[in-house]
């Protein structure tokens, strides 16, 4: 895999096994979808990595710095995805091991035109409960990872997580929004959901067409109600949602209309 490491271009990234983020997953990311050679609001993604640097307290380059070789890997990857993963270094005493800072590019995953969702309950998530921590993207994902391999194992594409009193949080690794009578909603950020910024992207886009949007703390039944169902992330763009549990959603004309108004901020961004 070819890359930055520290600012270094290589031809072959590795990590050390004594570095935390490996033994304890201390440490952050970023993940940006890459279109043409250019990295869709990077600049938004990169500030959203310092802040989950901050929680960490852990140090990164200049974001200067980071600019520029996210640019130089998009630039190499052309279409797909750039990464950045800042580790803490080594986790054990006898191992000499500086923390580290990755940059770089790979093909795009595997994404479904519909998703089909499983409600988990996720006792693990702060779900408006402060700490230290609280909406900070770290690489400790094994829970959220945890609850997709559980949903599709029962038949679905992945999970929709809820507290323990039901109340809609978000997927393992994007945000939720749902239509009702022509007003979006979705999940608010005092939940301690990730600051997605697809999210709030279409939050913007929604406003822009005139569709008021609600930032709710909601129970499951809410979603089950709506008349549309969409999950948002950097690599699923504006996804329709046709199942949650064993209830059943049409594609809808604002999840269709949101979603094009998505890829057309898109490809401003990159005529700009």
């Amino acid at each position: 895999m070819k890359g930055f490491v520290d600012g270094v271009w290589s031809d072959d990234l590795r990590l050390s096994l004594a570095d935390g983020g490996v033994l304890r997953g201390d440490g952050c990311f970023e993940t940006m979808r890459v279109y043409r050679g250019k990295a869709f609001e990077a600049g938004a993604h990169l500030a959203r990595l310092a802040r989950s640097a901050d929680a960490l307290q852990l140090d990164l380059p200049s974001g200067a710095e980071l600019a520029g070789w996210v640019a130089v890997a998009a630039e190499a990857q052309g279409d797909g995805v750039v990464r950045v993963v800042a580790t803490r270094g080594s986790a054990l005493p006898e191992v000499d091991e500086p923390a580290h800072c990755f940059v770089f590019g790979h093909a795009l995953p595997a994404t479904p035109n519909e998703l089909r969702l499983l409600p988990v309950r996720a006792p693990w998530h702060g779900a408006g409960v402060d700490w230290e921590l609280a909406g900070a993207k770290t690489l400790s994902y094994a829970p959220n990872l945890a609850a997709g391999r559980h949903s599709r194992e029962a038949g679905f594409h992945d999970a929709l997580l809820t507290t323990a009193g039901s109340v809609v949080l978000e997927g393992p690794t994007f945000s939720v929004a749902w239509l009702v009578d022509g007003r979006l909603d979705t999940p608010s950020l005092e939940l301690d959901i990730l600051d997605s910024i697809t999210r709030r992207v279409v939050i913007e886009l929604a406003q822009g067409l005139g569709i008021p949007v609600h930032e709710v703390v909601a129970p499951l039944e809410s979603v089950l109600g709506a008349d549309e169902v969409m999950a948002l992330s950097t690599t699923k763009e504006v996804l329709p949602v046709t199942v949650v549990g064993s209830t059943t959603f049409s594609v809808g004309p604002l999840t269709k209309i949101l979603g094009e108004a998505y890829r057309q901020r898109v490809e401003s961004a990159l005529a700009g």
